[in-house]
């Protein structure tokens, strides 16, 4: 079967997704999270992990890598991937976020500050940040799921726009 008859043409009526990574660098008891730029639209000022959109020609390791070492130029001895996100945002698209974390061998890192600022955050501790709505959610748990199977989530919003994470019922 060649590329044309993978029926990607035929988007009429179809669900479309955005893709994306999202990465939690640890280092022994730290997390490196960004604090996005005020001047950023999505989630301006709150800490988020690294990531991005993964690119026409990435697969979702090779993105989520690519982001991770423009953002901080790090180099990580293992990556894992810990969960993907299904996320349902009103309307015919949406975003499938494909979530890793990483474990490195040290704390430098090289930031030119264009996203946000990178800061190295005792995991204990991230209560006390603004964090993006879901990382107080899912960064405890994805932390302790490193090594087993990735988890599969739906994410949604409620009628008060308030976010619902469902995942499979395998877990």
């Amino acid at each position: 079967m060649g590329a044309k008859e993978q029926g990607a043409s035929e988007i009429t009526g179809r669900w479309m997704v955005i893709p994306r990574t999202l990465i939690f660098v640890v280092h022994g008891d730290d997390v490196l999270l960004m604090k996005r730029a005020p001047h950023k639209k999505v989630f301006p000022n709150q800490y988020n992990g690294l990531g991005g959109h993964i690119e026409a020609y990435e697969d979702p390791y090779a993105g989520a890598i690519r982001e991770m070492k423009e953002e901080s130029g790090l180099m990580v001895e293992k990556m894992s991937l810990v969960a993907t996100h299904h996320v349902f945002t009103g309307g015919n698209n949406g975003i499938l976020l494909f979530v890793f974390v990483a474990i490195s061998s040290h704390r430098n890192f090289v930031s030119d500050d264009a996203e946000g600022t990178l800061h190295w955050i005792p995991i204990q501790d991230i209560r006390n940040y603004d964090l993006v709505e879901d990382l107080f959610l899912i960064l405890p748990k994805y932390l302790l799921h490193q090594g087993n199977a990735p988890l599969f989530a739906y994410v949604s919003y409620d009628d008060q726009d308030q976010i619902q994470i469902r995942y499979s019922e395998a877990e």
